[in-house]
Protein backbone atom coordinates (compact mmCIF):
# COMPACT_ATOMS: atom_id res chain seq x y z
CA UNK A 1 0.00 0.00 0.00
CA UNK A 2 1.34 3.39 -0.98
CA UNK A 3 1.50 6.14 1.57
CA UNK A 4 0.39 9.31 -0.16
CA UNK A 5 0.68 12.46 1.90
CA UNK A 6 -0.88 15.66 0.66
CA UNK A 7 1.10 18.87 0.35
CA UNK A 8 -0.52 22.04 1.67
CA UNK A 9 -0.46 24.72 -1.02
CA UNK A 10 -2.58 27.30 0.79
CA UNK A 11 -3.95 27.73 4.31
CA UNK A 12 -6.09 30.46 5.84
CA UNK A 13 -7.84 30.91 9.18
CA UNK A 14 -11.57 31.58 8.72
CA UNK A 15 -12.70 31.56 12.38
CA UNK A 16 -10.98 32.12 15.70
CA UNK A 17 -12.79 31.68 19.00
CA UNK A 18 -11.81 31.09 22.62
CA UNK A 19 -11.96 27.27 22.37
CA UNK A 20 -10.87 26.50 18.80
CA UNK A 21 -10.12 27.99 15.43
CA UNK A 22 -10.97 26.83 11.94
CA UNK A 23 -8.71 26.94 8.93
CA UNK A 24 -9.26 26.03 5.31
CA UNK A 25 -6.36 24.22 3.62
CA UNK A 26 -5.91 23.62 -0.09
CA UNK A 27 -4.09 20.31 -0.59
CA UNK A 28 -2.28 18.85 -3.56
CA UNK A 29 -1.81 15.10 -3.87
CA UNK A 30 1.00 13.28 -5.69
CA UNK A 31 -1.24 12.72 -8.72
CA UNK A 32 -1.66 16.50 -9.08
CA UNK A 33 -5.26 16.70 -7.92
CA UNK A 34 -6.27 19.32 -5.34
CA UNK A 35 -8.74 19.12 -2.48
CA UNK A 36 -10.09 21.52 0.16
CA UNK A 37 -9.83 20.42 3.79
CA UNK A 38 -11.55 22.26 6.66
CA UNK A 39 -9.57 21.78 9.88
CA UNK A 40 -10.62 22.55 13.44
CA UNK A 41 -7.54 23.42 15.50
CA UNK A 42 -8.01 22.53 19.16
CA UNK A 43 -5.56 22.50 22.06
CA UNK A 44 -4.60 19.22 23.67
CA UNK A 45 -7.18 17.77 26.05
CA UNK A 46 -7.17 15.37 28.99
CA UNK A 47 -9.54 12.59 29.99
CA UNK A 48 -9.14 11.21 33.49
CA UNK A 49 -10.29 7.74 34.52
CA UNK A 50 -10.56 8.44 38.24
CA UNK A 51 -10.95 5.29 40.32
CA UNK A 52 -12.34 6.04 43.78
CA UNK A 53 -12.25 2.34 44.74
CA UNK A 54 -11.56 -0.91 42.87
CA UNK A 55 -14.17 -1.12 40.11
CA UNK A 56 -15.64 2.29 40.98
CA UNK A 57 -15.25 5.27 38.65
CA UNK A 58 -15.81 8.97 39.26
CA UNK A 59 -18.02 10.68 36.68
CA UNK A 60 -19.14 14.27 36.31
CA UNK A 61 -22.54 15.41 35.07
CA UNK A 62 -22.95 18.67 33.24
CA UNK A 63 -25.01 20.37 30.56
CA UNK A 64 -23.60 19.93 27.05
CA UNK A 65 -25.17 22.55 24.82
CA UNK A 66 -24.34 20.92 21.43
CA UNK A 67 -26.08 17.75 22.69
CA UNK A 68 -28.86 19.80 24.27
CA UNK A 69 -28.85 17.83 27.51
CA UNK A 70 -27.07 16.78 30.67
CA UNK A 71 -24.49 14.00 30.30
CA UNK A 72 -22.38 11.92 32.68
CA UNK A 73 -18.71 11.84 31.56
CA UNK A 74 -15.24 11.19 32.84
CA UNK A 75 -13.56 14.37 34.11
CA UNK A 76 -11.85 16.10 31.20
CA UNK A 77 -10.60 19.44 30.04
CA UNK A 78 -8.32 21.47 27.82
CA UNK A 79 -4.66 22.37 28.24
CA UNK A 80 -3.77 25.83 29.48
CA UNK A 81 -1.12 27.07 27.04
CA UNK A 82 1.83 24.72 26.84
CA UNK A 83 0.85 22.80 29.98
CA UNK A 84 2.33 19.31 30.32
CA UNK A 85 -0.37 16.64 29.95
CA UNK A 86 0.10 15.14 33.43
CA UNK A 87 -0.09 18.58 35.07
CA UNK A 88 -3.21 19.41 33.07
CA UNK A 89 -4.87 16.14 33.99
CA UNK A 90 -4.15 16.69 37.70
CA UNK A 91 -5.48 20.25 37.46
CA UNK A 92 -8.69 19.24 35.64
CA UNK A 93 -9.39 16.38 38.07
CA UNK A 94 -9.05 18.73 41.05
CA UNK A 95 -11.06 21.55 39.46
CA UNK A 96 -13.97 19.42 38.29
CA UNK A 97 -14.23 16.87 41.09
CA UNK A 98 -12.24 18.22 44.04
CA UNK A 99 -10.22 14.98 44.04
CA UNK A 100 -6.42 14.94 44.10
CA UNK A 101 -4.72 11.79 42.84
CA UNK A 102 -2.01 10.06 44.86
CA UNK A 103 -1.13 8.21 41.62
CA UNK A 104 -1.72 9.56 38.13
CA UNK A 105 -0.41 7.55 35.20
CA UNK A 106 -0.68 8.00 31.45
CA UNK A 107 -2.76 5.43 29.58
CA UNK A 108 -2.86 6.51 25.93
CA UNK A 109 -3.13 9.48 23.59
CA UNK A 110 -5.65 9.47 20.74
CA UNK A 111 -7.03 11.76 18.05
CA UNK A 112 -10.66 12.41 18.92
CA UNK A 113 -11.98 13.11 15.39
CA UNK A 114 -9.04 13.11 12.94
CA UNK A 115 -11.23 13.57 9.87
CA UNK A 116 -11.59 17.28 10.62
CA UNK A 117 -9.95 18.11 13.97
CA UNK A 118 -6.37 17.99 15.28
CA UNK A 119 -7.40 17.51 18.93
CA UNK A 120 -5.30 14.97 20.83
CA UNK A 121 -6.74 13.63 24.07
CA UNK A 122 -4.34 12.30 26.69
CA UNK A 123 -5.98 9.67 28.90
CA UNK A 124 -4.79 9.18 32.46
CA UNK A 125 -5.72 6.81 35.27
CA UNK A 126 -6.05 8.47 38.67
CA UNK A 127 -5.93 6.39 41.86
CA UNK A 128 -5.47 6.91 45.59
CA UNK A 129 -7.90 9.82 45.48
CA UNK A 130 -8.10 12.38 48.26
CA UNK A 131 -11.22 14.53 48.38
CA UNK A 132 -11.20 18.31 48.42
CA UNK A 133 -13.19 21.23 47.09
CA UNK A 134 -14.08 21.78 43.45
CA UNK A 135 -12.73 24.88 41.72
CA UNK A 136 -15.13 25.34 38.84
CA UNK A 137 -14.84 27.81 35.99
CA UNK A 138 -17.48 30.54 35.87
CA UNK A 139 -19.48 28.69 33.19
CA UNK A 140 -19.29 25.23 34.82
CA UNK A 141 -22.08 23.58 36.80
CA UNK A 142 -20.76 20.10 37.61
CA UNK A 143 -22.26 17.31 39.69
CA UNK A 144 -19.85 14.58 40.83
CA UNK A 145 -20.82 10.93 41.25
CA UNK A 146 -19.19 7.58 41.90
CA UNK A 147 -20.39 4.55 39.95
CA UNK A 148 -19.70 0.86 39.70
CA UNK A 149 -19.22 -0.52 36.23
CA UNK A 150 -22.73 -1.98 36.30
CA UNK A 151 -24.23 1.36 37.29
CA UNK A 152 -22.28 3.05 34.49
CA UNK A 153 -23.57 0.45 32.01
CA UNK A 154 -27.10 1.39 33.00
CA UNK A 155 -26.29 5.06 32.36
CA UNK A 156 -25.04 4.10 28.88
CA UNK A 157 -28.23 2.13 28.21
CA UNK A 158 -30.32 5.11 29.37
CA UNK A 159 -28.39 7.46 27.08
CA UNK A 160 -27.00 9.43 30.01
CA UNK A 161 -23.45 8.51 28.96
CA UNK A 162 -23.14 9.22 25.26
CA UNK A 163 -19.63 10.50 24.53
CA UNK A 164 -16.75 8.53 23.09
CA UNK A 165 -14.15 9.41 25.72
CA UNK A 166 -16.32 8.03 28.52
CA UNK A 167 -17.29 4.94 26.53
CA UNK A 168 -13.58 4.27 25.88
CA UNK A 169 -12.85 4.68 29.59
CA UNK A 170 -15.63 2.26 30.53
CA UNK A 171 -14.42 -0.31 27.97
CA UNK A 172 -10.94 -0.04 29.46
CA UNK A 173 -12.36 -0.56 32.95
CA UNK A 174 -14.53 -3.50 31.78
CA UNK A 175 -11.49 -5.15 30.20
CA UNK A 176 -9.74 -5.28 33.55
CA UNK A 177 -7.87 -1.99 33.39
CA UNK A 178 -4.72 -3.31 31.75
CA UNK A 179 -2.40 -1.61 29.35
CA UNK A 180 -3.74 -0.46 26.00
CA UNK A 181 -1.90 -0.97 22.75
CA UNK A 182 0.42 1.93 22.04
Amino acid sequence: MMEELAHTIDSRVVFEGPVFRVRVDELRYADGSTHRSDVVEHAATFGIIALSAPGEIVLVRQYRHPAGRMLWEIPAGTADGREEPIAGAARELAEETGFRAGRLRPLCTVYMTPGFCDELMHFFVAQDLRSGAQSLDEDERIEVGRFTLEQARRLVAAGEIADVKTLLALQWLASGGGELLR
